[in-house]
């Protein structure tokens, strides 16, 4: 259905969002840019609910510094370059006039055996009542806008974050349908196979590192698909499945898919070296971050820019309404 509809184009929504515990790596803001190349292909809609209050539940943080991460993950994802037409960036806290009614509503029809069996055991109140929130994030597009077809770009340890929100969906006492789900590969870490973590002892590649930063990086702890010596790799060729500076040139930093497979086929002949290849992904990683981070260093004042993104009070009514208060609750 999505794909659908934004081949016909008709109304259709993508939701994506942070969790703010802390500065931002190129695995995190991937989806940001999925997001935008839809929005600029198809018109999609774009909804980003910032998770400010889970990461309070998660994490041994205050709430202030919650708050400060926030802030400066939200730089990054208005650096990213969304239009703010078709954008709609939601942060629990600061809107708890909208999230919380509609999460009150979902949480009447979540069981707490549900919760258990999905996600184990909560650590506290606050994550046995956050698939609700979760829930409330994924269908709002839905309730401000009307019935449309809404696509969650997820990492597969996310997916039950989708699957209670469906269940919800399904039981249709509200004018929703079921998001769809698309189940992403996380980008590797610079050790190999796995998810790229800010917070794992192996460097993430962060997106205020300058250029010889990630150089060092990429040179120093990248994991390569190359041979043990340069003659048995001119000999026996690498394996770029497994090379990781490859793999981030295939998954997001090389627009080209014919380079790609040029670098692949050459790589694999041995006449591309492990050592070249990394210079070629720090090169283009670089390249990305710098007009990245020349972006986020043109915006104002944070509250200025966000206000263009922020839900209208028409649309936060209306979202409130279609769970069933036509006033917008008391107050």
């Amino acid at each position: 259905p999505f794909l659908a509809a934004a081949d016909a184009g008709e109304p259709h929504s993508i939701v994506t969002g942070r969790g703010p515990s802390g500065p931002m790596h190129v695995g995190h803001v991937f989806p940001f840019y999925f997001a935008k190349y839809m929005q600029e292909r198809a018109g999609t809609t774009v909804y980003v609910p910032i998770s400010d209050d889970e990461k309070y539940f998660l994490k041994e943080q205050s709430l202030a510094e919650i708050t400060d991460h926030a802030r400066e993950n939200l730089r990054d994802v208005l650096a990213v370059g969304f239009d703010p037409e078709r954008t709609r960036i939601v942060l629990d806290t600061a809107d708890a006039d909208v999230v919380y009614p509609l999460a009150t509503a979902f949480a009447g029809e979540i069981t707490q055996a549900t919760v258990d069996a999905t996600y184990g055991d909560p650590e506290n109140v606050g994550l046995s009542f956050y698939p609700a929130v979760q829930a409330t994030h994924l269908l709002l597009p839905q309730l401000v806008e009307g019935r449309h077809p809404t696509l969650v770009p997820i990492a597969v340890d996310q997916d039950p974050h989708v699957r209670v929100c469906r269940d919800v969906a399904a039981k249709e006492r509200y004018p929703v349908d079921k998001p769809g789900a698309l189940l992403s590969k996380f980008l590797p870490s610079l050790e190999g196979p796995g998810k790229m973590s800010s917070s794992a002892d192996t460097p993430s590649l962060l997106l205020t590192d300058d250029r010889e930063t990630i150089r060092e990086k990429i040179l120093t702890h990248a994991y390569t698909g190359g041979r043990t010596s340069v003659a048995e790799h001119r000999e026996h060729g690498g394996d770029p499945s497994i090379d990781v500076p490859y793999q981030l040139l295939h998954s997001f930093f090389e627009d080209s898919d014919e380079r790609v497979e040029r670098l692949a086929a050459e790589y694999r002949e041995g006449t591309l070296l492990s050592g070249e290849l990394k210079e070629i992904a720090a090169e283009a990683i670089a390249d990305f971050l710098e007009s990245h981070q020349e972006r986020r260093a043109a915006l104002g004042d944070l509250d200025e820019e966000l206000a263009p993104f922020r839900l209208t009070e028409e649309e936060r009514a209306t979202a409130r309404s279609r769970v069933g208060l036509p006033d917008g609750g008391p107050g």
